[in-house]
């Protein structure tokens, strides 16, 4: 038996109970539009669209966020490994925070950080 059959065998499993998790949702659910059936904010009346809460000044902000929050994934073992690789390490480092600081610029310049 070849190795492959085996690899399209989990991968047509996950088709068939991803195919089949979708019909079993159209069948049990109360509506087509949830949003508009279900109350949101402690049962009140919605007075707006629950997925359109938040301003789209937002989003420029939290890519800025997820670029440094991934910069600290990279120093923590960075940290752990620059006194055995030297100055080849910090080096790449430096390198790493020269392309984040660009993209900080690029997102200034644009305006990401304007509130109003």
């Amino acid at each position: 038996m070849s190795p492959y059959i085996s690899v399209f065998i989990v991968i047509g499993l996950g088709l068939a109970a991803v195919g089949l998790l979708y019909v079993v949702g159209r069948f049990v659910a109360v509506s087509r539009d949830v949003v508009e059936v279900l109350p949101f904010q402690s049962g009140w009346e919605p007075r707006e669209h629950a997925l359109s809460r938040y301003h789209t000044r937002w989003y420029p902000i939290a890519l800025v966020f997820l670029a440094f929050d991934v910069e600290m994934l990279f120093m923590y073992p960075w940290a752990v490994i620059v006194a055995d690789r030297g100055a080849e390490a910090i080096i790449e480092m430096f390198v790493f925070l020269a392309l984040l600081v660009a993209g900080v610029v690029w997102a200034w310049r644009e305006g990401a950080f304007r509130w109003v």
